[in-house]
């Protein structure tokens, strides 16, 4: 068990030092502006790129994962991470920083995501599903922040202290990401193991069957689309906690550091959500657990901005913090789905590319959902009708998750 949660660690720390630098955006929006020449559109044009390549990658992503080892996976995709935040770090020009995104796409989509979930759920046990993707997700958040503050305090260090020019100042926190990545390349060629070496129960000896024939297998498969709408319901809320700074601020009018320090204290419920959820899902049932932590979320979600405008901090900053709790819980264990869907290890990584295909899809419809409700019903009942519409799913999310368990229950000999 002791190297079973070392190799986790292992793809943990792995699968955290890519992303700070592919979504650097969040903490230096206003310098790469200024380094790199670009407006404001052309680089939401560029994370738009990005979020197309995940949605194109995330199928073929899962097949590659069946097919080859997670180690080079993996490692291929921190090499490439790492080299592209080189490239990005020379200030090249706007149709090469395209090129890059469309490359991170590829590192930190296709080569990386079908390895990373398939890796986990092989590493657990089937009682203990819940904890090890808790722990992944808590794990990574971990990971990505320790970076991120590096990075900040990199930048504030050459800007503040020894005066640096902003650009160069940037282009050292973008060479640090890149360094990061680098460095873990050759430790994961080198510790971590295939899970497949691990033993597995109810091991299908069929991976020599054909792409089409698997990809016929688990669309017949209900379990596969009753987890693919459980996580798509768990995402989707999830998403909607992404406008919680313009809800407090333009309708609890509270200042812009108040705010900033809410959702910044948010941001560190996600190693505890997912923890939580992980060690309370496997004790009772992880399936059943998330259906009813999916209920406590929409429920939370969709209580916020029904308060008064008039709402003192003290009640609004712990209903922030519960609702960053419940859905980074969620978040931490819908992943632990896969392991009652009755899946081959052979086919395991093509399951995890055809559910994420669908639930994924949030991040292009969610949006649009948001901008039409504020557009329709103007201030605080524009976000009521956003969370409540949202926060009402949790209710599919539930009865699709009791499904599943029922499937399960019937599929065990």
């Amino acid at each position: 068990m002791r190297q079973r949660y070392f190799q986790l660690f292992i793809l943990i720390v792995a699968s955290g030092s890519i992303y700070p630098v592919v979504y650097m955006r969040q903490n230096f929006e206003g310098s790469m502006l200024e380094t790199y020449g670009i407006s404001l559109e052309q680089l939401g044009e560029c994370h738009s790129i990005l979020g197309l390549m995940f949605f194109l990658t995330y199928l073929p992503s899962g097949w590659l994962s069946d097919r080859f080892s997670s180690k080079w996976l993996l490692g291929s995709s921190l090499a490439g991470t790492g080299l592209l935040a080189l490239w990005l770090s020379t200030v090249p020009s706007f149709a090469q920083i395209k090129l890059i995104y469309i490359g991170w796409g590829i590192t930190s989509g296709l080569t990386l995501w079908g390895a990373l979930i398939k890796s986990t759920s092989l590493l657990a046990p089937h009682d203990q599903q819940g904890r090890f993707f808790g722990i992944l997700e808590s794990g990574r958040g971990i990971v990505e922040a320790m970076l991120a503050t590096i990075g900040l305090a990199v930048f504030a260090y050459l800007l503040e202290s020894v005066s640096t020019a902003k650009d160069v100042a940037l282009i050292a926190v973008v060479q640090f990401y890149g360094g990061a990545a680098l460095v873990m390349a050759p430790v994961i060629f080198w510790a971590l193991h295939n899970p497949s070496e691990e033993p597995i129960e109810n091991t299908d000896a069929s991976s020599d069957s054909g792409l089409l024939s698997d990809f016929a297998i688990l669309i017949r498969n209900p379990s596969i689309w009753l987890a693919a709408i459980t996580i798509l319901i768990g995402y989707q809320m999830f998403w909607v906690t992404y406008s919680l700074a313009g809800l407090l601020e333009s309708v609890f009018e509270l200042s812009a550091v108040t705010v900033g320090s809410i959702t910044l204290a948010r941001l560190w419920m996600r190693p505890i959500g997912g923890v939580l959820a992980g060690f309370i899902g496997d004790y009772f049932h992880v399936v059943k657990f998330l259906a009813i932590l999916m209920l406590l979320s929409g429920a939370a979600l969709a209580s916020l901005p029904l308060l008064p405008p008039t709402t003192a901090v003290a009640v609004l900053f712990p209903m922030v913090m519960l609702i960053g709790v419940l859905s980074y819980g969620v978040r931490g264990i819908f992943w632990a789905t896969l392991d009652s869907c009755n899946v081959s290890t052979s086919t395991r990584g093509l399951a995890v590319g055809m559910i994420s295909l669908i639930a994924y899809t949030p991040d292009i419809y969610v949006p649009a959902v948001q901008s039409w409700c504020m557009e329709r019903w103007s201030g605080q009942t524009g976000y009521q009708v956003y969370y409540a519409l949202f926060g009402a799913s949790s209710i599919v999310g539930f009865f699709a998750a009791h499904r599943l368990i029922v499937l399960s229950r019937k599929s065990t000999p």
